[in-house]
């Protein structure tokens, strides 16, 4: 059984003309219900993450800072979004969807946040419209509960989660694989455990054998209880951040390769949304719903 969470009635303001589609989140949430994917109460909305969790991975001193809105003009600008109480509760939020979505992934098989994959958050500081490492966050608070000792992220995302890499460096607990553009943000790369640099206008074909073969090292290398997916639609060809040449139907070979993968280890799998930015929404809403719908047929 799928379970969801939507932290889409937490909305940011953003100044006309912003690149982050934040509506996005509303209308995934609509289409998965009203397509009937996942029933209504299945939806879920996620509790605020304990700022205990959140301190698990990030200083004293940068969460005291988003709380109070005490970010100077060069870490606002490091993270491309105005400050505001919205912003911090919707950031506690999404953290909060993906604490739930691990939990229930742990019970269930599968789970999914339609929100995080926040994967440029530092410990120290936010980028790249990330204010909190939700999966990291998740990944700590379920390690400090005893749920699991070892996990595996699986980061899809077309943009290396450089935060990821830089919170779990040196720790052998938690593998880190990431595929994602050669070419694009950012231009200062943390290593991860494997990293598959992919160059400009990858197709279909090209992305998928190289997941195919690179994949399974991964999941045998891990030795995990867990794995995180982040599901990145900012793979689609056109997307405005992206760089990389996929379809829709690509993508949604990429979910299943992942899924298939997962489920035939045993290996529970939560899922989060990442990153998405389509010229046309509609592509970006549609490569996240068709995310969920294959993982509804998953679970």
């Amino acid at each position: 059984m799928l379970f969801a969470w939507s932290s889409a009635s937490y909305v940011v303001p953003l100044p006309d003309g912003h690149r982050f589609p934040m509506a996005k989140y509303r209308l995934v949430k609509e289409r998965v219900v009203d397509d009937g994917i996942l029933p209504a109460c299945r939806v879920l909305e996620p509790e605020r993450a304990p700022v205990e969790d959140v301190r698990l991975v990030h200083t004293e001193r940068y969460v005291n800072a988003i709380d109070a809105g005490d970010l100077d003009a060069a870490a606002a600008r490091r993270l491309g979004f105005p400050w505001s109480p919205a912003l911090v509760e919707r950031s506690y939020r999404s953290v909060g969807g993906t604490l739930a979505a691990t939990e229930s992934a742990l019970e269930h098989g599968i789970a999914i946040n339609l929100s995080g994959g926040t994967h440029h958050a530092f410990a120290d500081h936010g980028e790249g419209f990330c204010v909190f490492n939700d999966v990291a966050i998740a990944i700590r608070a379920l390690q400090r509960r005893a749920r699991v000792t070892r996990a595996l992220v699986i980061d899809l995302d077309v943009h290396q989660g450089n935060g990821t890499n830089a919170i779990f460096a040196g720790d052998e607990r938690v593998y880190t694989f990431s595929m994602h553009g050669a070419k694009n943000y950012p231009f200062h790369r943390v290593p991860g455990c494997v990293d598959i640099e992919m160059p400009d206008g990858t197709d279909d074909d090209l992305y998928l054998d190289t997941l195919s073969h690179a994949l399974p090292h991964a999941l045998r290398s891990a030795r995990a209880a867990l794995a995180v997916y982040l599901a990145g639609a900012d793979i689609l060809a056109g997307d405005r951040l992206g760089r990389l040449g996929l379809t829709l139907a690509g993508m949604a070979r990429r979910d299943a390769l992942v899924l298939d993968a997962c489920r035939e280890v045993g290996l529970p799998v939560a899922i989060v949304l990442g990153g998405g930015y389509g010229a046309r929404l509609d592509d970006t809403v549609e490569g996240h719903v068709q995310t969920v719908r294959l993982a509804a047929a998953h679970a």
